[in-house]
């Protein structure tokens, strides 16, 4: 692992940008997307951080996050289903990063990739879970990309729970996804984060049909983020260790 995340850190090498040039790109990128008057200030930051995460066979989505110093994507497992320490094209626009698999669970299907090498264009958000499992009714919005198009902003609420064999109780939402949002972080109304959507509800009877406005999320209480700072603080001097 101290191999893989060394590897990684020479990989970027020193960044040459001046601060100034940053400054004028961030805001040359924050200028270039408008939004209606209805837009609450959470929506555009969870939107402005949601970024796809690429694989060798698609992509999903995820979000950009930071935690005491820790900057990282969240996403789901299925997305980077790939061993410890593999790699991750992360891309934002013009802005690509790589990120090292530091945490997978497959049961829960949540994944946690560190960015050694933060985004400069873009602003991470801070990583605040709800305290319990979203009640019913809960507003929710997430930002990611469906199949091949660009950058959506969705909003839905909590509709229900079902259980999952091998993980906690799971929330049903009424919004909309399809296949590539996969990864997408569910927030509410506060910037907190919900969970982390992982499918789209099927049904199988009479005939097989993807009911797309039904949408399965992993309850962020299944996280623990001390668990992959702890990995990394195991071989790795950082800040946040």
């Amino acid at each position: 692992m101290k191999n893989l995340l060394l590897m990684f850190a020479l990989l970027f090498g020193a960044d040459s940008t001046t601060n100034h040039t940053k400054e004028e790109a961030k805001q040359q990128y924050l200028a270039s997307e408008s939004v209606h008057a209805s837009f609450s200030k959470v929506e555009l930051r969870v939107r402005k951080a949601a970024v796809k995460v690429i694989t060798g066979g698609g992509h999903g989505s995820g979000s950009y996050l930071v935690h005491k110093g820790f900057h990282f994507i969240l996403t789901a497992q299925h997305v980077t289903n790939g061993p410890l320490g593999k790699h991750y094209m992360i891309s934002k626009d013009e802005e690509i990063r790589m990120a090292t698999l530091v945490y997978s669970s497959p049961a829960d299907d949540i994944a946690v990739l560190f960015l050694e090498d933060p985004f400069k264009l873009i602003e991470p958000m801070k990583y605040k879970p709800t305290k319990e499992i979203s009640k019913i009714s809960t507003d929710i919005t997430y930002s990611g990309f469906p199949s091949s198009h660009k950058l959506m902003t969705i909003r839905g609420r909590v509709a229900g729970y079902a259980d999952k064999l091998g993980s906690s109780r799971q929330i049903i939402l009424h919004t909309y996804g399809w296949f590539g949002c996969s990864g997408s972080v569910i927030y509410n109304k506060s910037g907190e984060v919900v969970g982390v959507l992982w499918g789209v509800d099927v049904e199988y009877y009479p005939g097989v049909a993807i009911v797309e406005d039904m949408i399965w999320v992993v309850p962020i209480q299944q996280l623990d983020i001390q668990k992959p700072i702890n990995l990394i603080c195991k071989y790795n001097k950082m800040k946040f260790c």
